[in-house]
């Protein structure tokens, strides 16, 4: 009887704590293909703010998209080797490199953003380029995929599947891209997805680092929400969920397979 009561409290702090995510979201979501959100879904229901939103837009989220991808190819060249060497060399030094690599998670965005703009603010050239933007998302995110990389490599025997490889006669480029690459893969693809998934949401670092030419998702959804109607800015958050949900149910797949495999 104290477990099905034990039980029942816990579904409804369950489904009240789901409540009160999801319904803001549908309401939100709804007056983004409602004609009037003061009348109602009784006014009809229409796709016009979303296609407003995307003449409006359309740049700020091609240029999400390019910086995500963008930031994924550049934490995967540096993060996979970094990754590696600190699987292939534990110890105090690894250890104190790892915590070193995953600062930027202890300090605001707004303070980092802050600190770039110190060092390169006065480069013209390459403050009003997206490559500026790209230089903060890599700082940020490049934690995330040494972090998913190292938990897999950390959990298999890397020194002697590599020695293995090597009384075979294969030389360290073949044994790293035969032997680490494939067994890290899981950790690849859950970094991939976080970093994809972070990139394209962030948005403290980005707004103290962009410029009215260019302006993030997160950056036009926030200017959407002050300067216009609120139908275009609910049109706006429907296509971000759009975007984002999917990317966030594979990274939750990568990382369970991820941990699976660990196990």
């Amino acid at each position: 009887m104290i477990k099905s009561k034990a039980k029942l409290l816990q579904l409804t702090v369950t489904l009240t704590a789901c409540a009160f995510l999801f319904i803001p979201t549908v309401m939100s979501v709804m007056a983004g293909v409602t004609a009037n959100y003061f009348k109602g879904i009784s006014s009809g229901v229409t796709l016009k703010w979303v296609f407003q939103v995307w003449e409006l837009y359309a740049d700020s989220i091609f240029l999400s998209l390019w910086l995500a991808l963008a930031c994924l190819v550049v934490t995967f060249i540096i993060g996979l080797p970094a990754a590696y060497g600190l699987a292939r060399h534990p110890g105090w030094f690894s250890r104190v490199l790892e915590e070193f690599i995953s600062l930027p998670l202890a300090v605001p965005g707004l303070a980092l953003a802050l600190a770039l703009l110190q060092l390169y603010g006065t480069m013209k050239g390459f403050r009003t380029s997206w490559t500026f933007i790209l230089v903060g998302h890599v700082l940020y995110t490049l934690p995330f995929m040494v972090r998913s990389i190292l938990a897999v490599l950390a959990a298999m025997d890397l020194k002697t599947l590599e020695e293995a490889a090597a009384s075979l006669g294969a030389s360290p480029p073949r044994r790293f891209l035969n032997i680490v690459v494939p067994n890290a893969m899981p950790g690849i693809l859950a970094g991939a997805l976080t970093v994809v998934t972070l990139s394209i949401g962030e948005f403290n670092l980005t707004w103290m680092l962009h410029t009215p030419y260019l302006k993030t998702l997160p950056v036009g959804l926030a200017d959407s929400y002050a300067s216009m109607r609120l139908e275009i800015a609910s049109a706006y958050t429907l296509i971000f969920f759009i975007m984002i949900v999917p990317l966030l149910m594979a990274m939750q797949w990568a990382s369970s397979r991820a941990q699976r495999i660990a196990n």
